[in-house]
């Protein structure tokens, strides 16, 4: 069959996978990082992965000398190190922190995950050799993942609630007395906001207590530690370990402000909400919201 080579490309385009950086060093201590998107498992027992290379690539000749290679499966604010490595440079591991692992390829910082891979089996796959190889270690975090659909990068957002249409329907009026009580009704609306928003919050990489901090620091101008404490309305030791995440990942600096990078990330945020904000408020009246706004900020200033 004669496909359209661009046009088969789009359709497979459709299939979301995840990005990977995938590593190795050959015994002359040459190392080679590309990004690769082809990733997959294959065997349990014993445990195989793989991947493919294109058969031009530069980087196979240390492929092919080294007896193991590391795939580094990026997490979702790690669009950057993907671009890094899928751009051809005469270094691209300068200024690029990384670890040694089996074989001595290289261990990317702060993926959600890595395997460590013997080499196992080379397939001449078409225009790609497929590379085999079996998993001798792995590490794992479970940060959100980075993805890659329909020519772009993306985040991963989990479903929530039941997929199931044949859930039990609970009369509004069961709990009569509770659903008079704007304590109950206040939980049970903040509740089902975060079953929607905070995985779309969590799908650009971050945590809720650092998303938390870099709005509130994208909010205001030369604010101290103490008083982002008091603004975030989080645990202290959240706020530390926030601060210094969001300052080893280059979107804060050390006098706690955003960087370019903390900057595009904040904008990223702020576009989440508003549009969250559309969506659940969208249906009222201008007036109505402005004034359910005034009455929670009345409640705040009552409460302090």
């Amino acid at each position: 069959m004669n496909f359209d080579a661009k046009d088969f490309r789009r359709a497979l385009g459709n299939f979301a996978t995840g990005v990977t950086v995938v590593t190795a060093q050959d015994a002359d201590g040459n190392k080679v990082g590309v990004t690769a998107n082809s990733f997959n498992s294959v065997s349990l027992d014993p445990p195989l992965v793989l991947w493919s290379l294109v058969k031009t690539s530069s980087s196979y000749d240390i492929f092919e000398k080294s007896e193991h290679f590391a795939v580094n499966i990026l997490a979702a604010d790690q669009i950057d190190l993907s671009n890094n490595f899928a751009k051809p440079s005469d270094d691209k591991f300068a200024g690029i922190e990384y670890d040694l692992g089996a074989g001595n390829s290289p261990i990317l910082k702060d993926t959600t995950a890595n395997f460590q891979c013997k080499k196992y089996q080379v397939i001449d796959g078409g225009d790609h050799w497929i590379m085999i190889g079996q998993v001798v270690a792995f590490e794992h975090v479970g940060r959100n993942p980075l993805l890659y659909v329909q020519g772009s990068y993306a985040g991963a957002i989990p479903f929530t609630g039941s997929a199931s249409s044949d859930h039990t329907v609970v009369p509004a009026d069961t709990l009569k007395r509770l659903n008079n009580n704007a304590f109950y009704l206040m939980n049970k609306v903040l509740q089902k906001i975060q079953e929607n928003y905070l995985p779309k919050q969590a799908s650009i990489g971050l945590n809720t207590s650092e998303a938390r901090l870099l709005l509130v620091l994208s909010d205001t101008q030369e604010v101290s530690l103490d008083v982002l404490k008091e603004l975030v309305t989080i645990p202290a030791t959240d706020v530390e370990s926030g601060i210094e995440r969001l300052t080893q990942t280059g979107l804060i600096t050390q006098s706690l402000a955003l960087t370019a990078k903390g900057q595009d990330m904040a904008a990223r945020l702020w576009d989440i909400a508003n549009k969250q904000q559309d969506d659940i408020f969208g249906a009222f009246s201008e007036e109505g919201y402005s004034q359910f706004k005034q009455l929670m900020q009345s409640v705040l200033k009552q409460l302090n």
